[in-house]
């Protein structure tokens, strides 16, 4: 089974549209702060955004199933669903309380800056993701 990561998301003033709602925009990058989250807490650092060896994002589709508001408690959970020869799908939901408000899958690939290609998923990241 997967590791889930649950993060708290705080809420800015600019994140509300004129529908006085947080933008769909603005749940985007709620989904990234969880992202980085994840690389931090379950690959062990920053190096898959920053070293040679990167996990980059080719594919993320998003559903919006509800309202987050100002004074809201969101968080977003942050799981990998699959793990594939050179790819993996992190799959998030934002919520308040129970409630699921939005959600997205992302495909991400390994891939070698220095060679400018796709590579196996290193063996070390596909361990953390799948240890309890």
């Amino acid at each position: 089974m997967a590791r889930t990561l649950e993060t708290p998301i705080q809420i800015r003033f600019s994140d509300i549209d004129a529908f006085q709602h947080v933008n769909n925009v603005s749940q985007q990058m709620y989904f990234d702060i969880g992202k980085t989250q994840y690389y931090r807490e379950i690959l062990g650092g920053t190096d898959v955004l920053l070293g040679q060896l990167r996990m980059v994002a080719v594919s993320t589709a998003s559903s919006y199933r509800g309202q987050i508001r100002m004074n809201d408690a969101v968080r977003v959970t942050t799981t990998c669903e699959r793990i594939g020869t050179k790819s993996m799908t992190l799959f998030q939901e934002l919520k308040v309380g129970d409630e699921v408000r939005s959600e997205s899958r992302s495909v991400l690939v390994a891939f070698d800056f220095e060679r400018q290609e796709s590579v196996p998923v290193p063996d070390a990241w596909r361990e953390r993701m799948l240890a309890e």
